[in-house]
């Protein structure tokens, strides 16, 4: 099957998804995050699949706005991939459940370009991916500053 950019599934590396809650009266929008999603983009290092806007009303139902469907961003929907809009209805209501009513938040999910060719490595010996995560930052910034304290304290 031939994708976008004459990639084929086999050559796609591993994709993620991530949330970034604002919420109510705390959006500073200045374009910084778009500047740096285009780096990465023109750089090979990632490729946009897809991206959403959610709104969360006070209510708590959710509007779901694809960045074709705003304003003033022409820079970054120039950067979605062709095969976008890969997140179902159910992704959207799964996301949006971890929000705060009176919020936005914007959905990302890339290709790690720069892993493609580890992964289409690894499928052409047999292997597939059976587990995959994230550790948060702030699990990091904790571990470390807990191996500091115990060194001071030797």
């Amino acid at each position: 099957m031939q994708e976008s950019n004459d990639v084929t599934l086999d050559e796609l590396g591993p994709v993620d998804y991530l949330v970034v809650e604002f919420p109510a009266g705390a959006q500073n929008f200045t374009g910084e995050m778009a500047d740096e999603l285009t780096r990465m983009s023109e750089a090979g290092t990632i490729r946009i699949l897809d991206m959403l806007i959610l709104q969360k009303s006070d209510d708590g139902s959710v509007d779901a706005l694809e960045i074709d469907d705003i304003p003033g961003t022409d820079d970054i929907r120039a950067l979605e991939a062709t095969i976008a809009e890969i997140l179902a209805a159910d992704d959207v209501e799964h996301l949006a459940a971890a929000m705060l009513p009176g919020s936005v938040a914007g959905v990302l999910v890339w290709e790690n370009c720069w892993a493609a060719p580890f992964a289409s490595a690894a499928r052409r010996a047999g292997g597939q991916l059976i587990a995959s995560g994230r550790i948060p930052i702030q699990a990091i910034a904790a571990s470390i500053e807990a191996e500091i304290s115990a060194e001071e304290g030797n």
